[in-house]
């Protein structure tokens, strides 16, 4: 992981902490392109928009998949707050981006959740070790962790 990466993360944390204050899951995404442009941000939108499918990465998919070839699609790089879940996961998968950096670990969200029916745990990596092209996976960014944490904290007890 690389300095832009890290400035990228910070700013997928800083959606997150957007989608947080218009009351809904603190989780954000970012679309980069090969250049280093960034092309995208989603937030998550599950409560506001009453879509359990509205998490940051699916939401940045759908309008990356509307705007961008597939091939070009291949070049970027998705950039989120959080390991992206199964779901997500596949969107990722089924969009054809090709690597993904994320700030905090599936297991980190876990330990602030708690348990819950909600959650389902399986990391990124184990949904893409079961697929048929190679997407690069990078994270959790150790440097981040506290403020991918902090982004969290005391959400989950009032959700």
């Amino acid at each position: 992981m690389n300095s832009f990466d890290i400035e990228q993360l910070k700013s997928a944390i800083a959606v997150a902490r957007q989608a947080r204050e218009h009351g809904n899951h603190p989780f954000g995404a970012i679309l980069v392109d090969k250049n280093n442009q960034v092309l995208l941000s989603a937030e998550n939108t599950v409560l506001t928009g009453h879509d359990c499918t509205g998490h940051a990465e699916t939401n940045l998919v759908r309008m990356a998949t509307q705007r961008y070839s597939s091939v070009e699609l291949a070049d970027c790089t998705l950039y989120s707050s959080t390991d992206p879940c199964a779901m997500c996961a596949g969107a990722i998968y089924w969009s054809g981006i090709k690597r993904v950096v994320f700030a905090l670990s599936e297991i980190d969200l876990y330990e602030i959740v708690g348990p819950s029916p909600d959650h389902l745990y399986l990391p990124c990596r184990e949904v893409f070790s079961h697929s048929q092209r190679k997407i690069e996976v990078l994270g959790p960014e150790p440097l981040l962790e506290k403020e991918a944490r902090e982004v969290h904290s005391g959400f989950w007890t009032t959700a």
